[in-house]
């Protein structure tokens, strides 16, 4: 068996301490000396409102953008969003409830989509009754449920159909269109799930979703998928007799990392706006990482510096039970340094100075590594390393209950 690690960082070195926010490092300094080792997340809600407000302005009239909640669930952060994106994505009653909270209630449907294979009956339930959006609903058996339970409460519930796509024109990290999967229902299985859906009572099929990547750099590709669907959804539509009212396209707009070039904001909202669906149609966008990446931060106190063999190593209060990321994504995620001074005079205190670390966590595995072979100036134990970029799939992406350790806090600047 095979030990999963995070590609190794060298030749880069560390981040300097100056591309954390002043009041970034006041905060840290201050839970610093409280006298219980550091362990948190630290976000700040006016980050990703502000990437979120230029995302929406750049799109045209007919765009709708909907947070995905998984990306980062922490109250705080949803309350900074919730004035403006024009709704929610949304995965598990937890989401629903959340998302639901953050908006005060009107007569109109809940400004909320439901995705996800293997959604429940009771969830499914759930989302009837709070009168969301649309549900995306993944397969044949999913819609019969949704129409049952609609029955039941004595409504129609508005749904759309996620279709797995045979072909499709983009690119991206990680594919989730024209193979084998368990999302969605393949592209030559729709005309007949459509037609039985005709015959369900409880549905108002409003329209298809397709998700089929993310983490795409690209501005030129996400805009000619997003034409993409919206050609395919409408031509279907036609053809089936489906009174198409929206097109959702998922999220999939990538963060960029070391080297790389950023999503090109303004080039996608220009492309974007050359697009005409039929009237009355909204395309939704489901971003999620892309508006809350840049929010947080992983921090997390050296409680060890040890050398073996010849390697370095700097071993956290934390690891892949709090930061999961860099191991399952198989990416850099690079760290800095926050020097702390406070440290007992009757205790060693162990550092290195210009060379590369490895740093690991407190799991009782070789797996618990977020970042290999980075060159420091000095880290010695006491310090702080902090993971910048650490906003989306963080706390909610983590191990929380292996070994039982203390979970990170989540702390609001």
């Amino acid at each position: 068996m095979s030990v999963q690690f995070p590609p190794s960082a060298a030749p880069r070195s560390a981040y300097p301490v100056d591309v954390l926010p002043a009041r970034l490092r006041r905060l840290l300094l201050h839970l610093a000396s409280a006298g219980t080792p550091v362990s948190a997340y630290v976000y700040d809600g006016e980050v990703a409102a502000e990437r979120a407000r230029e995302l929406r302005a750049a799109l045209p009239d007919w765009a709708a953008v909907h947070y995905a909640v998984k990306a980062n669930s922490f109250p705080g952060v949803v309350a900074a969003l919730a004035p403006h994106v024009d709704g929610f994505e949304v995965a598990s009653r937890a989401e629903l409830d959340l998302a639901l909270n953050a908006r005060p209630a009107t007569a109109a449907p809940a400004p909320v989509v439901a995705a996800g294979p293997a959604k429940s009956p009771p969830f499914l339930a759930a989302l009837i009754r709070a009168r969301v959006e649309a549900i995306n609903a993944e397969s044949l058996l999913e819609l019969h449920r949704i129409s049952s339970i609609a029955v039941a409460e004595g409504v129609r519930a508005r749904v759309t159909l996620r279709v797995n796509p045979a072909s499709i024109p983009v690119t991206g990290s990680l594919r989730m269109g024209g193979v084998p999967s368990q999302f969605g229902v393949a592209e030559p299985d729709v005309p007949g799930v459509l037609r039985a859906a005709a015959r369900l009572p409880g549905l108002d099929l409003v329209g298809f979703h397709v998700h089929a990547a993310s983490g795409n750099l690209d501005a030129d590709a996400h805009a000619a998928y997003l034409r993409w669907c919206v050609e395919w959804s409408t031509r279907t539509a036609r053809e089936h007799g489906v009174d198409l009212r929206l097109v959702d396209v998922g999220g999939g707009i990538g963060v960029a990392f070391e080297g790389e070039k950023p999503f090109d904001v303004a080039r996608f909202g220009e492309l974007a706006a050359q697009v005409e669906p039929p009237p009355g149609v909204r395309v939704l966008l489901e971003p999620g990482r892309y508006l809350v990446a840049d929010c947080g931060w992983y921090a997390a106190e050296a409680i060890d510096v040890k050398t073996s063999y010849g390697a370095s190593y700097v071993l956290i209060r934390g690891g892949i039970n709090h930061f999961q990321l860099p191991t399952s994504w198989d990416i850099v995620h690079n760290m800095a340094v926050l020097p702390v001074e406070d440290w007992p005079d009757d205790c060693p205190r162990p550092a290195v100075s210009d060379t590369e670390v490895t740093v690991t966590g407190e799991l009782c595995t070789p797996e618990d590594t977020l970042l290999r072979d980075v060159r420091v100036d000095r880290v010695r134990a006491g310090d702080i390393v902090v993971f910048p970029y650490a906003g989306s799939y963080g706390w909610e992406f983590a191990m929380h209950r292996f070994l039982g350790h203390p979970v990170a806090e989540r702390h609001l600047l």
